[in-house]
């Protein structure tokens, strides 16, 4: 287990204060939940909690990333989600973790000891009505994965992803993605394989093909800008006013 760590910020500059289940807490609360936190750091790699371990907290992820997998019975496993900034880990009530949850980039976990936590929930609605609304988020975003995993092309798969990923670094600094919008992928190319279904091959060659066409740029293999984000939005596939595809 990673050892834990002081770290002096306030929650009022905490770069997901907007978006985290703290979001909705008045001063009163964030001095309450102050006194159940603590924070820890993960290299890439490490593992943060093995499916059916023990947690003792839930966190929310300060920076990084993390991956969420299943593992078969024979030994195969399946990336089923990702841990951006902002999201939650750990349910209230549930003892175990359902997933291997692992490190991908260097990960900053603001966690909260679980039965404090859970106390917090019945006595602050603000907690449990944000938290509430990140499941909802949660619930549509995996019905969103499934329409992508089933019924998009190897070239919208990857747009979908790219967008997903340029959104979520606009959002934690509360605008909408912009022509000329820069981040850094948090996966490798084996992992966005496994992740959307794909071979190392076609997630490659499909990079390089929107690079070609000019929709995204790339500095190294994990730098990516995008010069027209409504261009790699057209990629994407999805029907941006809400009516059937023309």
């Amino acid at each position: 287990m990673n050892e834990i760590f002081l770290d002096q910020r306030s929650c009022q500059s905490c770069p997901i204060r907007h978006r985290a289940v703290c979001s909705k807490c008045e001063p009163d609360e964030l001095q309450m939940l102050d006194r159940i936190k603590y924070y820890r750091h993960y290299d890439p790699g490490q593992p943060v909690v093995w499916a059916g371990d023990e947690m003792d907290f839930v966190a929310s992820v300060v920076a990084g990333i993390a991956t969420l997998s299943q593992t078969l019975e024979d030994g195969r496993t399946q990336m089923v989600g990702l841990l951006l900034p902002s999201d939650f880990l750990g349910r209230p009530g549930r003892v175990t973790a359902p997933y291997d949850v692992t490190a991908t980039s260097a990960l900053t976990l603001c966690c909260f000891r679980r039965k404090p936590f859970e106390k917090m929930l019945v006595e602050t609605p603000s907690i449990s009505q944000r938290l509430l609304e990140m499941t909802l988020d949660e619930l549509d975003a995996a019905r969103q994965w499934m329409l992508i995993l089933g019924r998009k092309t190897a070239r919208e798969k990857i747009a979908s992803l790219l967008t997903i990923i340029a959104q979520r670094e606009a959002a934690l600094q509360r605008r909408a993605p912009t022509n000329g919008s820069s981040f850094e992928l948090p996966l490798t190319r084996e992992a966005m394989a496994d992740y959307l279904g794909l071979t190392l091959e076609t997630v490659s060659r499909q990079i390089s093909a929107l690079k070609r066409a000019g929709i995204i740029e790339l500095e190294g293999k994990r730098f990516v800008t995008v010069p027209d984000f409504a261009a790699l939005m057209d990629e994407t596939g999805d029907d941006s006013d809400g009516g059937l595809p023309v």
